[in-house]
């Protein structure tokens, strides 16, 4: 059996194990198994790889993107620019660590970038990006990347940019792109959404979110209510499951 799966701390909203049962399916992989690992701490990844020797790759989400670094046996480079690890590639009884949340909101985020400033305006976009975890970091590599001038909002001054409080509708009127990071709205607390001043959004705006399940979280709702685009996280999330794929193939 050629196993792979998905660790983090609680995993009942994942779309990953349905996912690559499928991919494997299609691709007439029967002895190809994905299964869900749930770890109360990041202390227990030494003791799951001793138990499930047969695993070749494992995808990794919230908490432990930054937190499995220190395990593992090396980083591609993209992954130690980035900070932050989701996809794990194990051969040969070594754990090598990838980033392929790049890769996924670079597909989300190039086309948006454009499309940000006014016409004919020489002002470049700015960014509020919310939450200062893993999926943040991949996040404000690609902003960079771009050329997106971006601010960190994170819970203390030490993770991030600026705190909630500090987010006022002078900053949302400044900034037209928002990518929310956090589990905020994700299933099974769908009516949470990040503490913004919603109105102050406009139809200037462009709203992304990380969260994928549900498709439309309240986050993407309220911009909807005020005119903003929205893009949901199931864009990102099938592109960052193609590359890891890749990259547990073997495939350049």
């Amino acid at each position: 059996m050629v196993r792979y799966g998905l660790i983090g701390r609680r995993l009942g909203h994942s779309f990953s194990k349905d996912h690559f049962t499928s991919v494997f399916a299609k691709a007439g992989l029967k002895d190809h198994r994905y299964d869900l690992f749930e770890l109360n701490d990041i202390s227990d990844f030494p003791a799951l790889l001793q138990k499930n020797a047969d695993l070749q790759g494992l995808n990794v989400t919230i908490p432990y993107k930054e937190a499995v670094i220190p395990f593992l046996d090396g980083l591609d480079p993209l992954a130690a620019a980035v900070g932050a690890v989701n996809t794990i590639k194990i051969s040969n009884g070594q754990c090598i660590g990838y980033n392929t949340d790049v890769a996924g909101f670079g597909a989300l985020a190039g086309p948006v970038v454009g499309s940000l400033a006014d016409a004919g305006s020489s002002i470049k976009a700015r960014a509020l990006v919310l939450g200062s975890g893993g999926a943040s970091r991949a996040v404000a590599y690609v902003l960079r990347e771009l050329g997106v001038r971006f601010r960190i909002v994170s819970r203390s001054r030490e993770r991030g940019d600026l705190t909630w409080e500090m987010v006022d509708p002078t900053v949302i009127r400044l900034c037209r792109l928002i990518v929310n990071t956090t589990p905020l709205g994700m299933h099974p607390r769908v009516d949470e959404a990040p503490p913004l001043p919603y109105a102050a959004l406009s139809s200037k705006h462009t709203l992304i979110d990380l969260v994928y399940n549900p498709p439309e979280t309240k986050f993407l709702q309220y911009g909807l209510e005020h005119g903003a685009r929205t893009i949901g996280g199931m864009r990102m999330l099938l592109k960052q499951a193609e590359e890891a794929w890749r990259i547990w193939k073997g495939d350049p």
